[in-house]
């Protein structure tokens, strides 16, 4: 199985994409990082301003090491953002603060599609943890050539498909936290037309890598559901 052609292609592909997008999300970031902003705001004060005028006095924004390590806590209603974007003036830093308030607004505002994301975690995390033991017993079965293979098969697959729900899931709401980024930023005044556009040129290559992930887990869906005789006939 491991090696079948169209396996390797498939992860290939995956991994192809996956790479490009991360390259071209730490590149973008790179390089906007060195151009500073008018303000003398850091990214976190930025952050806490947009809390503010959006009326949100009950999220924390602290510092987290690493580099591109930032995310909104909804559990504990915290924003952490990694030091290169806490305590930088520059455009990238700016958009992506933003964009973790982003989050954070959609909170509050108790947008729905955040909402089934953070209610489907567990849903994903159990489903791609047994999906390939399902899917291997399925094999041994010989998937959808026998009935019991046929049930796994599918089961497997079904259970497999949670996590690319997930991934599926994860665009609109990545999408709409930057929309919303950018929206605040504009109408706070906090950055120039052309501090706008750096900052919305790093959250868009960043958005690449949750394409990137949802590609890569359709296709693999498909391949397993192809392998497995579900579709186009055993193979």
């Amino acid at each position: 199985m491991i090696f079948d052609p169209l396996y390797l292609l498939v992860i290939g592909i995956g991994m192809g994409l996956s790479l490009y997008a991360s390259a071209i999300t730490k590149g973008r970031f790179r390089k906007y990082s060195k151009y500073t902003t008018r303000s003398r705001l850091t990214g976190a004060d930025v952050a806490r301003k947009i809390l503010e005028d959006n009326s949100i006095r009950d999220v924390r924004v602290e510092a987290v090491p690493g580099e591109l390590t930032d995310h909104y806590d909804p559990r504990s209603k915290t924003l952490r953002l990694s030091e290169s974007v806490h305590d930088s003036n520059s455009m990238a830093a700016f958009g992506v603060a933003a964009h973790e308030v982003g989050h954070a607004i959609q909170h509050a505002k108790s947008y729905t599609l955040l909402s089934f994301r953070s209610a489907w975690v567990p849903v994903a995390n159990l489903g791609g943890g047994l999906s390939m033991i399902v899917i291997f017993l399925a094999f041994l079965l010989g998937g959808a050539e026998s009935a019991t293979g046929t049930s796994l098969s599918w089961l497997g697959v079904l259970l497999f498909g949670c996590t690319t729900v997930f991934t599926l899931v994860t665009l609109p709401v990545e999408f709409d936290a930057s929309n919303r980024a950018l929206v605040c930023l504009q109408k706070g005044n906090y950055v120039t037309e052309k501090e706008l556009d750096g900052a919305r040129k790093v959250l868009n290559a960043a958005a690449m890598t949750y394409v990137a992930a949802f590609i890569t887990s359709l296709l693999t869906l498909l391949y397993w559901a192809h392998r497995l005789g579900l579709l186009g006939g055993r193979r």
